[in-house]
């Protein structure tokens, strides 16, 4: 006995430098907090106060990951890197997680599912997000992946009482297991290799243990591609995105489609462009050759689409081959690219959902018929959609238009010119479908929203709300305030930044600098 207690008295664990891992830490207290006042009996407590704790935390959250800007550092025995990389992933998800509250907050999810159980669930997934994007150990990506994962499976059949939730959710599950089963086995193939779990050595195995071409690598370098492709929606592996999208609740469909990308996109950037940048002669061609079929994909596959939340989980394939252009580049320039164009993402898509939700809210559908006569019954709600739109398709004026600029620069500066003409062509062919939403909005007669949508509008579903300024009274009577403004302000940015880009260079200039001693 005595000599266990000698033995464990010499145990130590690693030193934690607590300010750096603030963040983290807030949300999963934020979380826990969340669950126990959604234990309370009193509707309040739960409707009311546990959507507040949630903003509160994610705005705690937010706040510390502003302070720790221009501060990096290696924690826990090199298993995380705080660095301003790791941040602005960090703050694009925080971000995401407050829109998708406010979306939420009076919506049917958190009444079926708990809310003490939705918020909760929704703050240990950012939590996760987090642990991912500041991964510096193959063991720590995989904490981070399914810490992210597992609230979303959840989340996503939260309105089990509708069929299309509950198949949402299931898809989400089977396909995501799939993943990550890849993606574990691609990362015990390049250990096995390299003997190394640490992304720094891993990359120094490979460089001076002359492993290139060895076949155990490449096998794993191929499945860990394959895994990471299915978390951010890269074709061929996409197919349960436009589902899940379509049956998920919109508020959680909103943040999955930003948040959850940019964690993706932001640990491929770590992985490739880091661990494995002594092989880029490998996997570069192969991940160049997935953004462009993720590219022709989505923007095809949106064409023909009659659902705009389907339309929108396409473009979200589509816009991930874009984003993992900035991958392939493996340069400063590339880094920052897609860190600027992750963030433009979020601005354009946040404001569509909120737009898709707000109009399912009052018609009761998210087909794109339903958005006619949107410009005469809630200018508000279609000038932000249109904005989206139009962002998305990368018109001048908006940020989308100087995300996809920026990408270009960085392939053509890179050497994948062909690349860039295929990014020009999927953009050319994204007009098909994005204006065909605008035109819906502007271009087709005004109704009533049983007429337009076929569905009948549930009982109070728009009664009793304050009228949008510039709608007919009797029909602009959208639910929830809280909703137009997320998608007004969201597309406003869009604007913002579209025409004064220069902050969002400089906060993308930081995230590249993060890898360029690695690059």
């Amino acid at each position: 006995m005595n000599s266990l207690l000698i033995a464990a008295a010499h145990i130590k664990g690693p030193h934690i430098d607590w300010a750096s891992l603030s963040p983290v830490v807030v949300l999963a207290v934020g979380a826990l907090v969340a669950l126990l006042v959604g234990l309370l009996r009193g509707a309040v407590a739960r409707q009311q106060v546990v959507p507040a704790l949630s903003l509160v935390t994610l705005l705690a959250a937010g706040a510390l990951e502003i302070w720790r800007f221009g501060h990096p550092a290696t924690i826990i025995h090199g298993a995380l890197r705080i660095d301003d990389l790791a941040l602005l992933i960090d703050l694009i998800c925080t971000v995401s997680a407050f829109a998708a509250v406010l979306l939420a907050w009076r919506s049917e999810a958190p009444r079926d599912a708990g809310h003490g159980e939705f918020h909760g669930l929704l703050l240990f997934s950012v939590m996760g997000m987090a642990i991912l994007a500041s991964s510096q150990d193959v063991i720590t990506l995989f904490v981070g992946l399914e810490l992210l994962s597992i609230p979303l499976y959840i989340l996503c059949a939260a309105e089990y009482r509708r069929e299309g939730s509950l198949e949402s959710g299931l898809k989400y599950l089977i396909i995501g297991s799939v993943g990550s089963a890849t993606l574990v086995y691609g990362l015990a193939m390049i250990y096995g290799a390299s003997g190394q779990t640490g992304f720094a050595g891993i990359a120094h195995a490979v460089a001076t243990h002359n492993l290139l071409g060895d076949p155990l690598l490449l096998g794993g370098i191929a499945l860990v591609v394959v895994g990471f492709a299915f978390k951010a929606s890269v074709a061929p592996f996409h197919q349960w995105t436009p589902d899940v999208y379509e049956g998920a609740p919109t508020p959680i469909t909103a943040f999955m489609a930003t948040a959850t990308k940019a964690a993706a996109l932001a640990i491929f950037l770590r992985f490739f462009d880091v661990a494995l940048i002594a092989d880029k002669t490998t996997w570069s061609p192969m991940i160049a050759a997935l953004a462009a079929i993720t590219i022709v994909v989505g923007n095809v596959g949106a064409l023909g689409q009659t659902s705009l939340k389907r339309l929108l989980g396409f473009s979200g394939v589509a816009q991930a081959g874009y984003m993992l252009s900035g991958v392939v580049v493996a340069t400063h320039l590339g880094v920052s690219a897609t860190v600027l164009y992750l963030w433009a993402y979020l601005g354009m898509n946040v404001a569509a959902f909120a737009v898709v939700h707000a109009n399912q809210l009052e018609t009761g559908t998210d087909r794109i018929s339903a958005l006619q006569g949107l410009g005469k019954r809630s200018p508000a709600l279609a000038w932000s959609l249109t904005v989206a739109m139009l962002a998305l398709a990368g018109i001048p004026g908006t940020i989308g238009f100087i995300g996809k600029f920026q990408l270009i620069h960085a392939l053509v500066s890179g050497n994948h010119s062909w690349l860039a003409i295929v990014l020009v062509v999927g953009a050319m062919i994204s007009l098909g479908y994005y204006l065909k939403v605008v035109a819906a909005i502007w271009m087709s007669p005004a109704g009533s929203a049983s007429e337009i949508s076929g569905v009948p509008v549930p009982a109070g579903a728009a009664a009793g709300l304050a009228p949008i300024a510039g709608g007919a009274p009797e029909a602009d009577r959208l639910p929830y305030p809280e909703v137009v403004f997320v998608a007004v302000v969201f597309a406003a940015l869009c604007i913002i930044f579209g025409i004064l880009p220069q902050p969002l260079f400089h906060l993308a200039s930081h995230a590249g600098s993060a890898l360029r001693g690695l690059l």
